[in-house]
This record gives C-alpha cells, sequence and structure tokens, in this order.
C-alpha cells in the first residue's frame, strides 16, 4: 500500500512539473509573439527575400509567362526598367497587343490594332505602382513611409502579420506578411478610382541566381499571371517604351 502511495505522488508531481514546464514554454511564445514588432517583422521580410543589398542591383525585370483571362491562358512578357517605364505585351490568337506606362504616360493598343489610345488616368495612377520593382518595405525609409503592426490574419489558411502602410502622401494599404517564411503574399490597397479596394495575392515563391526572392504566381485582381522565368538585369531598349503611332 505504501509503495502504491508513493507512486500516485510520483506521479501527481512529475505530471505537475510537465504543466508546469508546457505553460512557460506557452507563455514564452505568447511573450515573444506579442514583443514582435512592425520593425522586426520588416527586417525579417527584407532578409528572407534576399537583402537590401540584392535588391538594391535590380535595375530591370523580365517575366515571361503566361495570364488567365475568362479561362482562357494569354501568353504575356513584362519588361520593366525601373522608374522609367514599362511595356507588357499579350498574345491572342496570333495577334499581339500592348500596354505601356511611364512616369508621366500611358497607352495600351488591344491585339489587332495599329494605333495605340491613351491609358485612362486613374488606370495609369495604379499602373504606375508597377514601375517601382522593390515592394514598400524595401524602400520606406527613404520614401517616409509608415508602418505599424496591425495584428494578426489568416490568408489561405497562412498565419500572415497584417501590417498597414501609409504614403507620405497618405494612401493606405496593408500588406500581409507570412509569420513562418516572412514573404508577401497579400496586398490591400484602399479605393481605386471606382471605390473599390485592389487586392494583389502572391505565391509561388522562387529564389533566383541574383540571390532575390521573387514570386512566380501574381494575381491583381486583372488574372492570374504564372511566370515561367524572370530575368534580371538584362539589356533593355527604352524605345519600347513609346507607341507606335
Amino acid at each position: 500500500m505504501s509503495n502504491l502511495t508513493d507512486f500516485v505522488k510520483l506521479y501527481t508531481m512529475n505530471k505537475i512539473k510537465s504543466s508546469i514546464i508546457t505553460a512557460a514554454m506557452l507563455l514564452a511564445g505568447i511573450i515573444t509573439a506579442k514583443a514582435q514588432t512592425a520593425d522586426e517583422i520588416v527586417t525579417k521580410h527584407i532578409a528572407a527575400v534576399g537583402g537590401a543589398a540584392n535588391w538594391g542591383k535590380v535595375k530591370t525585370l523580365r517575366m515571361t509567362g503566361s495570364m488567365n483571362v475568362s479561362g482562357m491562358d494569354v501568353a504575356v512578357v513584362i519588361t520593366t526598367v525601373e522608374n522609367k517605364g514599362q511595356r507588357m505585351e499579350y498574345s491572342v490568337n496570333g495577334m499581339t497587343g500592348y500596354q505601356i506606362v511611364t512616369p508621366k504616360a500611358g497607352w495600351t493598343c488591344n491585339p489587332g490594332e495599329t494605333k495605340a489610345a491613351p491609358l485612362p488616368e486613374e488606370m495609369l495612377k495604379g499602373a504606375q505602382d508597377g514601375l517601382e520593382l522593390k515592394d514598400e518595405l524595401l524602400t520606406f525609409r527613404e520614401k517616409k513611409v509608415k508602418i505599424a503592426l496591425a495584428g494578426k490574419e489568416k490568408v489561405d489558411e497562412k498565419d500572415c502579420y497584417k501590417l498597414t502602410i501609409t504614403a507620405a502622401d497618405g494612401h493606405v494599404e496593408t500588406m500581409y506578411i507570412d509569420a513562418i517564411t516572412y514573404y508577401h503574399v497579400r496586398t490591400v490597397k484602399k479605393g481605386n478610382g471606382e471605390g473599390q479596394d485592389q487586392v494583389s495575392v502572391y505565391n509561388d515563391f522562387k529564389k533566383l541566381p541574383e540571390g532575390i526572392v521573387f514570386p512566380m504566381s501574381i494575381d491583381d485582381g486583372g488574372g492570374l499571371i504564372k511566370l515561367t522565368s524572370v530575368e534580371v538585369n538584362k539589356p533593355v531598349d527604352e524605345a519600347i517604351f513609346v507607341p507606335k503611332s
């Protein structure tokens, strides 16, 4: 009987110790999570996508892939020279159309047409965001962007940090950073010209030979783009940013 009593006491003590250790570990995790700041998340994101130094070397991008439009795959080539110009060419039924965006103007030419038309002002404003090859978290200090941590939220079953980004001009958007990989997986931009939010989703991240990490799947609401290749710093003839007259 004494042996049984001793066994019960020992078992109970071990259970209590185990519970204390488990509680301590959970508490440590909670404290760590609460201690995470916006600055720390940004720092981890920058490291995860290849570092500011590698991204600082990126001046041109040429992306090749396909875009799904109404169930149809359309071949797409997007060429960007940072802050100078971007040209997206797309082919449908053997005909090629294009969209050109520069810091001052933009044009679109549908497949089969011979003359480009100016982009509407609100479309141009949104498209010009693509002239910046780096996301806001890589450039927020020099651009005086304010970043605040607004908690956590699920994005496609992933726990994500929710960051509120406020630009110097007052424009607000929300970025979602995967809490495990620290990749930027979603952006919600407030109020476009039609009063609707623009949602962009990024997936299928790949590390390129230049050391940067890039999403090979991009959906900005205009159609899912799946990239097959991303070429960095290839020479670009800037004449491609001038529409045909």
